[in-house]
């Protein structure tokens, strides 16, 4: 049966369950999972733990094995698979099925490992597992949810946060939440709280307190940029650059999602429906409502604008353009999300552009 995070500690209370498999990439909601089973287990008196570490090559024989070598004075024994990849060979799925065929008295099972992806799950044999066992799909906090979840978690701390100290820790944590958990429970010291008791917190005191821990990557860029949100996006870009990540890699990401709004509106003239238009351009479900935002705010000859300033950009950090790519990315950003300021024209920026390879035919000339 699939369960989610939240039902775990349901799950745990109910009917045992000889298998959990923890799957998912978020290692503080993973960690927690672990613990969480680990805890419960142990209480049933499985006090003893093995963990094996599932790589290539891994002996499925010595699992096995394991498992036959009880004896008399044996303690129950919890039994930990860690996975590091979310596909299972055939040796490895024979194994788990003859686990669950026996279902031995003195041995539960936890396996953790990455998020399964959705080819596996349709698979015959993971469907038939997947009866037998309790798979717990981890899945990121996504940004518009972060604000309840740290909520919770600021209360279950004792801590009272308005709505300006959950936006700012949003802002600080970025999609961090090993680095959210870790600022709570600074916070919780920081400011004494107590079982029972409720510390007010403001935006004012975050800002002040909490260290910036945002972890930023490409796709946090495209999303505040799909979105159109300006202040976010030039923060993410700021802490790209601070990272040390080379601008031409920022550059791709947001050509690819230009070439990607054209396309999609290349479908929309011919006559298909947004969501047809999507699917054709091979937009994932779970963007295509950021996608719709930002097709709706630009259209073809603006994003066309926008392909011919990468260009410039990419002159820019080959040396071919005295621009800063920095700042220029920076000014990309601010159309991308919608800003009416001066846009040049294609004709006049390509006019502006002096280039090195000019240049020396020209020194060459003066000498």
């Amino acid at each position: 049966m699939k369960i989610r995070g939240d039902q775990l500690a349901a799950t745990l209370a109910g009917k045992p369950v000889p298998l959990y498999w923890l799957a998912g990439d978020e290692p503080l909601l993973a960690q927690e999972a672990a613990d969480a089973v680990r805890a419960h287990w142990r209480e049933a008196g499985f006090a003893e733990r093995t963990v094996h570490h599932v790589e290539a090559g891994f002996d499925w024989e010595d699992f096995l094995y394991e498992l036959d070598a009880t004896s008399l004075f044996s303690e129950r024994k919890l039994l930990e698979l860690r996975f590091y990849s979310g596909k299972l060979d055939q040796k490895g799925r024979e194994a788990l099925g003859a686990y669950l065929d026996r279902e031995p008295a003195d041995f539960r099972l936890l396996i953790s490992g990455p998020r399964i992806e959705a080819s596996t799950l349709a698979t015959k044999w993971f469907k038939q597992l997947e009866s037998r066992v309790a798979l717990v799909q981890i899945w990121p906090i996504d940004r518009s949810r972060m604000p309840a979840w740290l909520r919770q978690r600021l209360r279950q701390a004792g801590i009272e946060a308005d709505n300006s100290a959950l936006q700012a820790l949003t802002d600080r944590v970025e999609g961090n939440l090993l680095a959210a958990q870790q600022e709570i429970d600074k916070l919780a010291l920081l400011a004494g709280a107590e079982p029972g008791a409720s510390i007010p917190l403001n935006g004012e005191n975050v800002l002040r307190l909490v260290a910036d821990s945002s972890r930023y990557d490409l796709g946090k860029l495209a999303e505040a940029a799909l979105k159109g949100e300006t202040a976010r996006a030039q923060r993410v870009l700021n802490g790209l650059k601070a990272e040390g990540v080379f601008p031409l890699l920022i550059l791709g990401t947001i050509s690819r999602e230009l070439r990607q709004l054209l396309e999609i509106h290349g479908k929309l003239s011919q006559g298909q429906d947004i969501g047809r238009a999507m699917s054709a351009a091979r937009v994932w479900q779970s963007r295509k409502n950021l996608v719709s935002q930002a097709i709706q705010r630009l259209d073809p000859a603006a994003i066309e604008d926008l392909l011919e300033h990468c260009k410039t950009i990419d002159h820019a950090v080959k040396g071919l353009h005295r621009a800063n790519p920095w700042d220029e990315l920076s000014l990309l950003l601010l159309h991308l999300c919608g800003s009416r300021g001066h846009f040049p024209s294609r004709q006049r920026r390509i006019e502006a552009t002096p280039t090195k390879l000019n240049s020396i035919p020209a020194a060459r000339a003066a000498r």
